[in-house]
């Protein structure tokens, strides 16, 4: 036993004797326990023998389980044999009968055939009757019952008789095809005035026709068609008419012919199309005429007489095909005529009907190859036959003469929208643009429309190139209005080369210029996409104007930048009066000097116009073009100076201050402040670039050229000592000074020569790598920054007057703040 399971022993025992005194009840149990087993021995030897018992009966069920299938299966085979008996009897019995049904078969189809014959014959018969004495309604009804009765008789080719008889209807066939036609030729000589029955003949003879191989129809159609245009191709073969001039005539004489027929024509069953094949053969017809009279043609045609034949040919086109139509228009249809509306035009092209066609055809019964010569099947009206570009499309190749006269008269027009040119804007005006450019677009979107009119084709594309043209043109004559700086050996030598003297109503133009070439750009794209929707789809991929619009956008920056060049030229008599200013003798520090006023009325006088005739996108360009002009300029215009006194430096400062604060208020000035934060940015930061060199001017001696590296650390040698200079210092006390700056700067490459002012993105010479301080100087660069810093402060916060006092009070004390800003 386990030790779980003797464990659970003593729980049980323990539990039911938990006590001394309950062991008293220990024999009770123990009997009780007796008397269970006894019972559970009891029902297992019951079980025991009920299951000896089970498997006796279960062998005795099976054995006679398997003597009931013994005895199934031999039931089986008995049911099976007699089935077989059955069978052999039913067959034996039904075999004479199967021999009846055969024979009865044979019979009924013999006799059926037989009679059929019988009618073949007789039908035959009176059919050669009918078809002699041509009485066509009746052969008509015969030819029906012939045709089905022949149907039958498929099967029997090979026999004699069946072979007579087609033999016999094949030639009674050929007769009424003889007598139709025979008849018909008659048709349009005048017997039908004079023999009032002719017509109804004829009309029966129709259904004789339909009756007949459809091969003998389209033969009576085409041989029909052929006589009724043989006097067309007479009279217009000949001399007289056979000119380009005479086109319309063309058009006329087949409408008048279909108009005087219309009644005679009415014995063609409706569904020949009789009308309508002929204007088929007359339309191809028309067009080798053309093709000839064009190719032969020794000189050009004349423009207005090939466009009136195109023009006459386009409608007569449009007639047929809205005639032939049958009225019925799909949804691809009716889109391709509303996206021609909107365009301005009521005539399709080629291309565009040839792919409305090609669905139509696609959603009906299937398409079929249009052979070389353009013929289609042509049973249905405007169903398989397009009308549209069918003769137009011959003259696509003979119109570059209308091309050259378009292209000509577009720059004609061009050359007299300049002469008239005022180069000012009309009162009322909602745009600052030019209106010879407004006219220019006019004229071209008029020859759009009109050549759009006639083809969509190559033409239309050779017209899209003289568009290219014509605007480059005008890009041109725009760029030919600016003005233009001081060029030759006089301007070289007077310094004026390259300068561009501009009057405000040159700033105005140059404005103007700028939105007209803006527009240009825009609607040069607006143009193409136009040109791409109308022209055939083979050369919508070639429609391309952004080689125009590069000539205009190279318009509109070279007008930014002359309008720079002239504020900058307007600028050079300022600062030749900034040089010209006493800076070594001036005995105090003032308000701003008048070149600073100078500056300020050339701004104020032009920014306003600026920025209420440019865009804001424009603008932004001018005022960084600007910036980045005037800043350097007048950092370099510095040194252009002579010698500079502290108190001159003081008043430089101020102008400098002043300067800046004149340029940061440009933005608002032209009421322009999208982009003031970036160039506010750079101003500062140029100009702060002459406010440290002025600071180093104020520094004392032996600190310069510690001040020097600390504020303008890519500052040259060259400028340095050009700075020694405009402090006054001799070359002698300069070269103490010059010595320590080298050995600063002991890795500094050779500078280069500083370019003079009229060059303001002048290059920078390598900066100064080594700054560090010698004996007795300032010790750190941070130390000349903070003071510097003050000096600006105090130069902000008190004025310069206040400044100058500090200074003088200072001469007098050997100690203070003020003299330890200076001395270290």
């Amino acid at each position: 036993m386990a030790a779980s399971d003797k464990q659970n022993t003593l729980d049980y025992i323990n539990q039911m004797f938990p006590t001394e005194a309950s062991l008293s009840g220990v024999e009770p149990l123990m009997q009780k326990i007796h008397s269970e087993i006894r019972r559970v021995d009891a029902e297992i030897l019951t079980a025991v023998r009920q299951q000896s018992n089970s498997g006796t009966k279960a062998r005795e069920d099976l054995a006679a389980a398997t003597s009931a299938v013994q005895e199934l299966m031999n039931k089986i085979r008995e049911i099976k044999t007699k089935a077989e008996q059955s069978e052999t009897m039913v067959q034996e019995i039904c075999r004479d009968i199967k021999k009846l049904d055969f024979a009865k078969k044979h019979i009924t189809t013999t006799i059926t055939a037989l009679h059929r014959l019988t009618m073949l014959v007789s039908a035959v018969e009176q059919l050669q009757v009918m078809a002699s004495k041509r009485h066509y309604k009746e052969a008509a009804a015969q030819l029906e019952a012939v045709n089905q009765l022949c149907s039958h008789f498929e099967a029997y080719r090979d026999i004699p008789k069946i072979t007579e008889l087609r033999e016999k209807f094949k030639s009674i066939k050929q007769v009424l095809k003889s007598h139709v036609f025979s008849d018909f030729s008659s048709l349009g000589t005048g017997k039908e005035t004079e023999e009032s029955n002719l017509l109804q003949q004829l009309s029966d003879a129709c259904l004789v026709v339909d009756a007949l191989e459809p091969s003998v129809r389209e033969e009576l159609v085409k041989n029909f068609c052929n006589r009724e245009l043989t006097s067309y191709q007479q009279i217009f073969e000949g001399a007289e008419l056979a000119k380009l001039d005479k086109t319309e005539r063309r058009y006329a004489w087949i409408k008048r012919r279909l108009r005087t027929n219309e009644e005679i024509w009415k014995i063609f069953p409706r569904s020949w199309h009789v009308d309508y094949l002929l204007c088929i053969q007359f339309c191809k017809l028309t067009r080798s005429q053309l093709v000839e009279i064009l190719v032969s043609m020794k000189e050009k045609p004349d423009v207005a007489t090939l466009l009136t034949a195109l023009q006459r040919t386009l409608e007569f086109e449009e007639e047929l095909a809205e005639k032939f139509g049958g009225g019925i228009r799909s949804k691809d249809s009716v889109d391709d005529n509303e996206e021609t509306e909107r365009s301005g035009n009521k005539t399709q092209t080629v291309s565009d009907i040839r792919k409305k066609y090609e669905k139509k055809l696609a959603a009906h019964d299937g398409s079929q190859n249009e052979e070389q010569d353009g013929q289609k099947d042509s049973s249905v009206p405007g169903a398989g036959f397009n009308f549209r570009g069918i003769i137009s499309s011959c003259f696509e190749p003979h119109l570059s003469v209308y091309i050259e006269l378009e292209e000509k008269t577009l720059m004609d027009s061009l050359e007299k929208e300049m002469l008239e040119e005022t180069w000012e804007i009309e009162e009322g005006s909602q745009t600052n643009i030019l209106s010879s450019s407004i006219k220019v677009f006019v004229i071209i979107r008029r020859s759009l429309k009109r050549c759009s009119a006639l083809t969509r084709n190559q033409t239309l594309f050779n017209l899209f190139k003289a568009f290219q043209k014509v605007l480059k043109a005008y890009a041109t004559k725009l760029f030919a209005r600016l003005p233009k700086g001081g060029t030759g050996i006089v301007a070289a030598a007077t310094g004026i080369e390259g300068q561009i003297k501009t009057s405000d109503k040159d700033e105005r133009v140059i404005c103007y210029i700028v939105n007209t070439a803006e527009y240009c750009h825009k609607t040069c794209g607006e143009l193409a996409d136009n040109v791409s929707k109308l022209i055939d789809a083979q050369f919508a991929d070639r429609v391309d104007m952004s080689e125009v619009q590069d000539e205009f956008s190279a318009v509109i920056t070279k007008s930014l930048i002359t309008l720079v060049h002239g504020i900058e030229t307007k600028f050079d008599s300022e600062m030749a009066a900034m040089t010209r200013v006493p800076w070594s003798t001036l005995e105090s520090v003032g308000d701003q000097s008048d070149y600073v006023n100078g500056i300020n009325l050339i701004l104020t006088s032009s920014i306003p116009v600026l920025g209420s005739l440019l865009s804001p996108i424009y603008f932004q360009f001018f005022l960084d073009k600007l910036a980045s002009s005037l800043g350097p300029r007048f950092y370099h215009n510095i040194f252009k100076c002579k010698q500079i006194s502290e108190t001159g430096a003081q008043q430089m400062l101020l102008d400098t201050q002043a300067v800046k604060t004149i340029l940061l208020e440009i933005p608002s000035l032209g009421k322009q402040t999208a982009g003031a934060a970036s160039y506010s940015k750079f101003v500062s930061r140029e100009m702060s670039k002459a406010e440290a060199l002025l600071k180093v001017i104020l520094s004392p001696i032996d600190s310069v050229a510690d001040t020097y590296c600390a504020l303008l650390p890519e500052g040259t040698l060259t400028e340095f000592q050009r700075l020694l200079e405009l402090k006054g210092l001799k070359k002698a006390d300069q070269q103490s000074i010059l010595d320590d700056f080298n050995k600063r700067g002991s890795g500094i490459s050779q500078p280069t020569i500083m370019a003079p002012s009229s060059a303001p993105n002048t290059s920078i010479a390598p900066v100064i790598t080594n700054t560090a301080a010698s004996p007795g100087a300032i010790t750190s660069r941070e130390d000349v920054l903070t003071r510097a810093a003050a000096l600006g402060r105090g130069a902000a916060t008190t004025g310069f007057k206040r400044f100058l006092a500090l200074t003088e009070a200072a001469k007098d004390r050997k100690d203070g703040p003020f003299r330890k800003l200076f001395n270290g």
